[in-house]
């Protein structure tokens, strides 16, 4: 559900501003609301988790995110829509880490630990390519109010299971929340998502410079106060642990690379190829299913062969999809120039969202793991977010330079910049190789047995 809202309400967005009659600006905004209030929340989410209680927790965000899906989908003006979303990522930051809490207390170590987590990698890899088809299919042939409205029945199913199945738990010792350290991460966060949300009309803009700067400030403060807090928000030790560091970097990185690749490849199949919602959202499939099956394989392959060789993998393969996808033409066919990139791209995801999860969680004490989870969902959120900006910017520079358009192929200034931000992403996967292979440095004895980081001091 979280990771689905994301890209779910992206296809509605034209018949939703169309009826609600919002002006192109608000209309941005409820994309923004979203990642602004889940981005900048999601630490403090855990803490809450952790110390209440990660059933509870679980229950609640869920019945909340249910709620404001409702009421976003029966809005009837731009402001009540807004006011949703927002409330929406609100619960989001609760429900997050506590879902990832509840798988670490409920499998602490042992072969089910590492399945668990590769299911849940797998769900939370796939569900964006998932969201782009099933927003496709609820505007065609219902409308666009039951791509928020679908979440109330998934909610409720979601409850009930949780009522009779889960077993509570909930931190021991000092319970004490951090109230300094959660306003400066908060706003940190906050401002970080927000300032890259404005980076998309421009990178020199007043408004963009002042609120990253404000937020690489607030996120330097509240990392000062970790060391001196008597109860930290987020104690040092969860992000200071070097195969646990390069985890969340690699986190960044593949939620920079895929978030961003896949906006501008559902541009390309519904502006240059000329598909509807539908089509763009069936033809995002083979991404989604190529994860799924991959890791459905890979889940019973990682005991043997550890995470290090996967998540170094992983991002050779993406890659290599990527670039693929950089050769795209205006005149094109789906099935020589996208299907190949987006199925390797895919794979290549799974390579990373398998180990994941519990390469992020291993060791944590029991007390920590709603922080822990929030801190890497809180990776993936920025990366996320800094990836649409990034490949925005490049995309609009490499558009106006380009002389490829002409009256025979009027899209071809497009493709210049969809092939821009394709290499761009895999550039950063790219990247992301040397930090798999050096810093997640991990046994496939320590990793199988839960224990997969090493841990300092």
């Amino acid at each position: 559900m979280v990771v689905l809202d994301g890209t779910i309400v992206n296809i509605a967005l034209p018949d939703a501003q169309l009826e609600l009659g919002m002006s192109d600006g608000t209309r941005g905004w409820v994309v923004t609301l979203y990642a602004l209030a889940f981005g900048s929340l999601l630490l403090l989410g855990g803490r809450i988790a952790d110390f209440w209680g990660r059933k509870r927790s679980f229950i609640v965000g869920m019945a909340g995110f249910a709620i404001a899906s409702g009421i976003g989908g029966l809005a009837t003006s731009g402001g009540m829509l807004l006011l949703a979303r927002g409330f929406q990522g609100v619960f989001a930051a609760l429900l997050a880490p506590a879902a990832l809490a509840v798988l670490t207390v409920t499998f602490p170590s042992g072969p089910d630990r590492t399945r668990a987590f590769a299911i849940f990698g797998t769900i939370a890899g796939a569900g964006a390519a998932i969201g782009l088809l099933l927003g496709g299919v609820l505007t065609e042939y219902l409308t666009w109010n039951w791509c928020l409205l679908v979440n109330v029945p998934i909610a409720v199913i979601a409850i009930i299971a949780a009522l009779f199945i889960l077993k509570e738990s909930r931190a021991d010792g000092d319970t004490r929340y951090d109230v300094p350290g959660t306003l400066m991460i908060t706003l940190g966060l906050g401002s970080i998502v927000y300032g890259f949300s404005r980076a998309e009309l421009g990178w020199g803009r007043a408004d963009t410079i002042g609120f990253l700067a404000l937020g690489a400030v607030g996120v330097a403060l509240f990392l000062w106060w970790q060391t001196r807090a008597a109860n930290p928000l987020l104690p040092l030790r969860i992000i200071a642990d070097k195969v646990r560091g390069g985890t969340f970097l690699i986190a960044i990185l593949q939620g920079a690379a895929m978030l961003g690749a896949l906006l501008y490849l559902t541009l390309h199949f519904q502006i240059v190829m000329g598909m509807s919602p539908l089509a763009s959202g069936v033809a995002s499939l083979p991404f989604a299913g190529s994860i799924i099956v991959t890791a459905a394989i890979l889940s019973n392959v990682i005991g043997k062969v550890g995470p290090r060789i996967l998540i170094t993998i992983g991002p050779v393969l993406s890659a290599a999809g990527l670039l693929l996808l950089s050769r795209v033409t205006p005149d094109g066919t789906y099935l020589a120039q996208i299907l190949p990139g987006q199925i390797l791209f895919g794979i290549g995801a799974a390579f990373v969202f398998v180990p994941m999860q519990n390469l992020a969680l291993a060791g944590i004490q029991p007390r920590d793991s709603g922080v822990a989870g929030a801190a890497l969902t809180a990776a993936q959120q920025v990366g996320g977010s800094i990836g649409i900006a990034v490949f925005t910017a490049l995309y609009t520079s490499a558009v106006a330079s380009s002389t490829s358009a002409s009256t025979a192929n009027p899209f071809g200034g497009l493709v210049d910049g969809y092939s821009i931000v394709f290499i761009a992403a895999a550039i950063a996967m790219i990247v992301a190789i040397p930090i798999g292979w050096f810093m997640v440095r991990v046994s496939k004895e320590d990793f199988t047995a839960g224990e997969g980081a090493v841990h300092l001091g």
